[in-house]
């Protein structure tokens, strides 16, 4: 029975992370929260679950790689330090980051990356997103990895083919971007639509969130997955054997 602690458990997340540990017949180590003990949390851990906030990211880390202990990043709105941090620690311990836990974008993100590899060039590739009115980030977190996943397909870097905010004159639309637009509002848990756009044709993937309760159930399903195993970055994908 793994011992799982979460880091950000005063939030929504952290006690649909609660209550999916239990569901799920794993031990709730405990949690802690901003200014909280990560390391002693750590040291009585089999696994960290982290869920609270790019700034704590590099502490938490270190948290888990004093105690020798492997991680789940789920937090969002990571930039390219934050990523450096996480292959930093994956030196030492199994680090498992992702843009979103939930199963059904895992598997989303396989299709998209599938689907941009067989289409052609000609297709155009949009990914829209819609969250409620408190997320603080945009594009979101899964947008970007299903804009990696596109990329990866395309065999292309997203950061030099990404168009973003689209306003005013912008002119025709350049070959091979991959666009994003993101809607705020309400009380939506999370919508996502990849839209590959060809001559006379349209393929749309879409996954629907109806409930946090699917990123907490993922989230402890990758934490049980990476119980036990070497150091190093894995991804959701690998969770589900893709």
């Amino acid at each position: 029975m793994a011992r799982i602690g979460i880091i950000g458990s005063a939030g929504r997340m952290g006690q649909a992370l609660a209550d999916a540990i239990q569901a799920a017949g794993a031990e709730l180590a405990g949690g802690v929260d901003k200014g909280g003990d990560v390391a002693a949390l750590a040291a009585q851990s089999d696994v960290l679950v982290d869920f609270s906030a790019p700034a704590a990211l590099e502490g938490n880390l270190d948290a888990a790689v004093t105690a020798g202990v492997p991680i789940v990043v789920g937090t969002t709105g990571l930039e390219e330090r934050h990523h450096w941090l996480c292959d930093h620690a994956a030196e030492r311990i199994a680090v498992l980051q992702t843009g979103n836990t939930s199963l059904g974008v895992t598997l989303l993100a396989y299709l998209v990356r599938e689907a941009a590899s067989r289409l052609g060039e000609d297709w155009d590739i949009e990914i829209a997103e819609t969250h409620h009115r408190m997320k603080v980030d945009a594009p979101s977190g899964t947008a970007v990895l299903l804009g990696e996943a596109a990329a990866a397909g395309r065999g292309i870097d997203l950061a030099n083919h990404s168009a973003r905010g689209r306003d005013g004159i912008t002119g025709a639309r350049q070959s091979g971007e991959i666009g994003f637009a993101s809607l705020r509002g309400g009380s939506v848990a999370g919508d996502h639509t990849v839209h590959f756009l060809g001559a006379d044709e349209r393929l749309s993937l879409t996954h629907l969130a109806e409930n946090r309760t699917i990123f907490a159930k993922g989230a402890v399903r990758a934490a049980q997955w990476l119980v036990g195993k070497p150091a190093g970055r894995y991804r959701m994908g690998e969770v589900l054997g893709l």
